[in-house]
């Protein structure tokens, strides 16, 4: 199969693997402890914590290592919310949101009578950084915007929303899961105060995540025990995936720093102009420019992208967040993008990686161009 789905996963990468296989095999020691096994294990960890750092450009002791991406948008909005409780209940985010993020913003408005505000976006997927200074009130703690949408890869304008929230004394929260690896992502360029990151997404295993926080940044832990991760987030570190998004951290760093995400972004537009002149009609969803250079989201018109996608199985490739995987109604973030049923229901996410080849491209469009040409679902 031709793989076209990294939004939704990536492949382990044999760094990676490397980087793990001693802590599965013979360093297994509790990083807690004192002993030669413990001490080494400790080293792993904090190797990790300063791959990390140097990719968002921060310092070691803002990394927490988390047992996932959800888990680390749950701590950051849950964990801000709730230590600051005193100050406000009103919180910030936006439409097209992943329900990690969603899903905890939606449990503190129903448990705990949190008042929630979403803010729309365009047709381009974009959030307006008036809209969110207009949605702000006294009472404001929390604002949450993504920095790249998972289905339409469209990037946001963190950085002018972040400094619309620190010149009210508001935490600002980013959920960076796919832009990470994939574009240069600077804590201090996008001046936020915690940000998300999920291993899966780059080529590290799933299971393993980072929050970072800001100095000065509190919260309220979600798991209570020991005091791992400087006491935010406790439970016995998974040395071996620690290590893997540690290596994997600097795997990305390397391949921003040769600009190999300018050869996959031309990858993607010749895919797109593959399409684009064998089915009249198609439509590109997402920002134009402004998106994530591995990813193309495309409506095929009159056509259902899951037929379209049952009729290729010789293309992996998705027709949305993975987390909708199965669900009938369209996309809820191409239609908060204002696009028709029909055209929402039509799109198909094309997503590649490093790995991804011209042969592939060249064979996936022409797979999709031919089930485009027999799929009648809605002609």
């Amino acid at each position: 199969m031709i793989y076209l789905d990294h939004n939704a996963t990536t492949p382990v990468a044999s760094e990676v693997l490397d980087a793990m296989r001693p802590h599965l095999e013979t360093d297994f020691g509790n990083p807690s402890s004192t002993h030669r096994y413990g001490k080494v294990a400790n080293a792993a960890i904090e190797l990790a914590r300063a791959q990390v750092a140097a990719l968002l450009g921060c310092a070691a002791d803002s990394v927490v290592f988390t047992g996932s991406g959800s888990e680390a948008d749950n701590l950051a909005i849950k964990g801000v919310a709730l230590v600051r409780r005193d100050d406000g209940d009103h919180i910030i985010t936006s439409a097209i949101e992943h329900p990690a993020v969603l899903g905890p913003c939606r449990y503190l408005q129903t448990r705990f009578g949190y008042r929630l505000t979403i803010v729309p976006v365009d047709e381009l997927g974009v959030v307006d950084p008036d809209d969110v200074r207009r949605a702000i009130e006294p009472g404001t703690v929390l604002v949450t915007v993504m920095h790249a949408n998972n289905e339409v890869g469209t990037l946001q304008p963190i950085a002018e929303i972040a400094r619309l929230a620190r010149e009210r004394g508001i935490a600002m929260h980013t959920d960076a899961a796919q832009s990470l690896g994939k574009v240069a992502v600077g804590v201090e360029a996008l001046e936020v105060d915690l940000l998300t990151l999920a291993g899966h997404k780059m080529h590290a295993p799933k299971g393993i995540g980072v929050l970072y926080v800001r100095p000065g940044t509190r919260l309220d832990p979600l798991v209570h025990g020991g005091g791992q991760e400087h006491g935010i987030r406790a439970g016995t570190e998974n040395v071996p995936y620690v290590a893997g998004l540690g290596a994997a951290c600097e795997l990305a760093a390397r391949r921003l720093q040769a600009r190999a995400p300018l050869q996959v972004m031309r990858l993607r537009d010749r895919l797109h102009t593959a399409l684009r002149s064998a089915v009249p009609g198609l439509v590109l969803n997402g920002h134009p420019d402004d998106r994530l250079p591995n990813t193309l989201n495309v409506s095929f018109p009159g056509r259902d992208g899951d037929s379209v996608l049952e009729r290729t199985p010789s293309v992996a490739a998705a027709t949305g967040s993975a987390c909708h995987a199965g669900r009938t109604n369209p996309s809820p973030v191409l239609t908060a993008m204002g696009l028709s049923p029909e055209r929402a229901l039509g799109a198909v996410r094309l997503s590649l990686g490093y790995d991804t080849t011209v042969a592939e491209i060249d064979a996936a469009a022409a797979a999709l161009t031919a089930a485009v040409a027999l799929d009648t679902s809605r002609a």
